[in-house]
Parts: C-alpha cells; structure tokens; sequence
C-alpha cells in the first residue's frame, strides 16, 4: 500500500485524530503537572482508572464505553483528590501520597478485573484492551467525544491562565493574594482525570502515564516560558500521536498505543539529547569550553607573572618551561591564545641554548591577563 492510500484510509484517519486530540489534551495538561513536581499524577490516574473502568462494565453488564467512562473519570477523581487530601491533611510529600493513591485504588482495579474474568459473562473479552489500548476500535462518536472534553480543557485553561500559572510557580504568594489554591489545584488534577479517560480507548490505562508526561518533558528541555512550554508540549504531543498511528498502520499486528509512546519517547531522547542550554550535547560542550577557557586563562596568566617576574614585557618564555610549570602540554592553549593575539610565537635567537619555540605577551595578551588577576583578586575577597 502507497503512502498516499495509506493516509486515505478511512479507519487510519480516525486514529490519527484521536491520536492528535490525545497529544493536544495531554501536552497542554502534563505542562502543569510537571511544573508543579507531580510527575507521578498521570502515572497514580491512569492507574486509578482501572476499577472505575471495571465498576462501569460491572453496573452497565457489559462493555458500554459511556458507563466505562464516566466509571473511570469518577475513580480517578476520587483517587486525584485523595492524594490531595493526603498532602493538605497529613505530613505526607506528594510523592509518597501518590504512591499509597495509586497503589490502594490499582490494587482494587486487579481484584475486579479478576472477579470479572471469573464470571460468565461473555462480553468481557474486550476488558482487557483498555488496559494497552485499542485505538483500531475507536468509532466517530468515541472522536467527538474526545473532541469535546478536549475543548472543555482548553477552555479552562485559556480562562484561568493567569490563576494556573501563578498555582503552579508559586502557591504560597497565590494563596496570599486571595486566590482559592486549593479549588484551582483540584480542578488542574481533575483536568488530568479527564485527560486520562479520553486516552483510555487510544493507549489504555497502563501506558496513559507517559503520554501525560512525555511531551511535557521534551518541551521543558527547549524553553523556560510557560507559554511556549504548554505549545511546544501540545505539538510534540500531536506529532507523537499521529506518528505513532501512521507507523501502525504501516505494517501487520503493530499496536498503536506502545508505538504513540514510542514516539513520543524518541522526541523526549532528541530534547534531552540536543537542546539548547539544557541538552546532554550542549552540556558536554560547555564542559569542554569551560575547562579550554580555564586552561588558556592559566596559561596566559602565567606568562604575565614570568614576565613580570623577569621585569620584562616582552619576556620570551620557552615552551618547555611553561609545559614544565603546568605538567602538561600546553601548545593547545598557546595556539589558541595566539589565534587571540594575546601572545605571539617567537623562534629561538640564534646562541639560544634552548631549541622549544618561545611564546611573548602581546599588548593586548597583558591588558587581558591583568583583567583576569583583577577578577579573580576580587572573587577571593
């Protein structure tokens, strides 16, 4: 099949889009999650869906997605405001609280789905999908669906935004200022919940964790404005999720959900990998400057105690002597300060004993290294 009859595809398309509306909902959301440390919430929702998803098949008698739903909206709100009640209530960090949340409610989710695989109903075959995903079933009403909770979402979030930001930088100075924190900060978790049930069809409880957070994760290491963080996450959250969904598509038994995470897990390698001013390469990099610049610094500042040493500006020094000094070859770091024109290469005088090439401070090579002993004289005071 062409590329071009691949994207014709009628059932490809709907799981592309669902795939986008969950990166969109997802890289908006998971924004604030991270921000505010609790990159664990989607990890304790997801999980906590699990028996509401089982509680709904249990009440509607069979796989009915709306009572499956709600069932899971329900449990993971209950379980998102159990770990506030912890942290408000209790000395318990966020961490530990999200742990005991999702344990307890993850634990309640197996007991059902056991007690349901025990039965005789014969509908419950299809239970299972919700924990990896099923994104080949999702129908166009499940893409409304998606749609609407998607647009609900940002609509909170474009109305509220100032109110969000401040929460989630600083809630000391928002509850000073009048704001209700508490009420901003549950109705941010329940936003996950929501988050967490429009992916349920798409990725499934098990995996819906990393798609809260991927996207969130790669967009922090590119920017520190809130503004072009919650963008650049919604972004690599559509891009994920349709990438994810094309390359499913492309061969036989590929599952969509682990290859939208897949995705979305390559794009978090390449931020972490490249980005500017936070990114591994550009950490090892700095690194490298940092210690050419110190070592260069080094050099040429013993070159101007030498000479100053010697009473004489234009004392040659021999390369040897200035390996000797530094128990190292420095020839590196003298090229490098002559590229500078900070010193200048200088041949052995003829009737020089010593044959290593000599190396001199020019003018602006003195004014430099006087800059240098300046700064770090008074660093030490």
């Amino acid at each position: 099949m062409t590329l071009l009859a691949l994207l014709g595809d009628y059932t490809l398309q709907k799981v592309a889009i669902g795939a986008a509306l969950l990166g969109l909902i997802s890289g908006v959301l998971g924004s604030f999650a991270v921000l505010r440390k609790q990159s664990l919430l989607g990890d304790t929702l997801s999980h906590a869906a699990l028996p509401g998803v089982c509680l709904g098949f249990i009440i509607a008698g069979g796989r009915e997605l709306g009572s499956i739903l709600t069932g899971a909206l329900v449990t993971g709100t209950l379980a998102a405001l159990t770990m506030l009640l912890l942290t408000r209530m209790s000395r318990l960090k966020t961490d530990a609280a999200l742990g005991v949340a999702l344990s307890v409610f993850f634990a309640v989710g197996v007991v059902l789905l056991t007690y349901i695989q025990g039965g005789n109903n014969a509908s419950q075959g299809g239970l299972d999908s919700f924990l990896f995903g099923q994104a080949a079933a999702t129908l166009t009403s499940d893409l409304w669906v998606m749609a609407t909770i998607t647009a609900i979402a940002l609509a909170l979030v474009t109305v509220l935004w100032k109110e969000f930001k401040l929460v989630s930088f600083d809630p000391e100075f928002a509850a000073c200022s009048g704001l209700p924190v508490i009420l901003l900060e549950a109705t941010m978790t329940v936003m996950i919940a929501l988050a967490v049930v429009v992916g349920l069809q798409m990725v499934g409880v098990v995996l819906m964790a990393a798609m809260i957070i991927a996207p969130a994760v790669a967009a922090r290491q590119w920017t520190k404005r809130l503004e072009h963080m919650v963008l650049l996450a919604a972004a690599f959250g559509i891009v994920g999720g349709v990438c994810g969904a094309v390359i499913s598509a492309m061969g036989p038994g590929l599952a969509t959900g682990p290859l939208i995470i897949l995705s979305l897990s390559l794009i978090v390698v390449v931020s972490l990998l490249l980005a500017p001013g936070r990114g591994f390469a550009w950490e090892l990099y700095k690194l490298r400057r940092d210690r050419r610049t110190l070592r260069t610094q080094q050099v040429l500042t013993t070159l101007y105690r030498l000479a100053r040493h010697h009473r004489d500006p234009a004392f040659r020094s021999d390369q040897g002597m200035v390996d000797a000094y530094h128990g190292t070859n420095t020839r590196r770091a003298l090229q490098y300060l002559a590229g500078k024109g900070w010193v200048r290469f200088e041949s052995p005088h003829a009737g020089d004993p010593a044959t290593q090439p000599h190396w001199a401070l020019t003018e602006s090579g003195r004014h430099e290294a006087e800059r240098i002993l300046t700064e770090l004289e008074g660093a030490s005071r």
